[in-house]
């Protein structure tokens, strides 16, 4: 759970590190503007930026009700925050699996990517597909929840 944290309070430190050297030289306004890109790097690649995660037998139940795609991802992806970005409000609309903080949706990546894990990873219907288009994905999702 906590390896998830790793990146974005990496960020927050370094960003506190180039602030307290510029503040000390008495360049307040660079301290304030270099911390705050350094914080807002460390949320957009926090887990604060995803919906909330469910485990992946939970994920795996909901969509064999409802028919929504889950996804598995991990803070810190690129490809991950592409496609949460890319899907807006529709995002909401998926199962997220952090595979950080549960077992079992590391094993389901694993499983589906012949030993990796390698993220995004969506499945719809029981199939899944590594790093898809948003679009496609979005494609995927019931009408009422686009």
């Amino acid at each position: 759970m906590t390896r998830a944290w790793v990146l974005p309070m990496s960020f927050v430190g370094c960003g506190v590190l180039l602030a307290t050297t510029s503040a000390v030289r008495g360049e307040t306004g660079s301290a304030v503007a270099q911390l705050l890109v350094f914080v807002l790097l460390a949320g957009v690649l926090s887990p604060l930026a995803f919906p909330r995660s469910v485990g992946a037998v939970e994920a795996q139940r909901r969509s064999a009700v409802d028919g929504r795609p889950v996804v598995y991802w991990r803070a810190g992806c690129t490809y991950c925050l592409r496609l949460r970005l890319r899907l807006g409000r529709s995002a909401r609309g998926l199962h997220w699996v952090d595979i950080w903080r549960d077992p079992a949706g590391a094993a389901a990546v694993r499983a589906a990517n012949d030993g990796d894990e390698t993220v995004p990873t969506v499945v719809v219907a029981g199939r899944p597909h590594v790093n898809p288009d948003p679009r496609w994905v979005r494609e995927q999702l019931p009408a009422s929840t686009r």
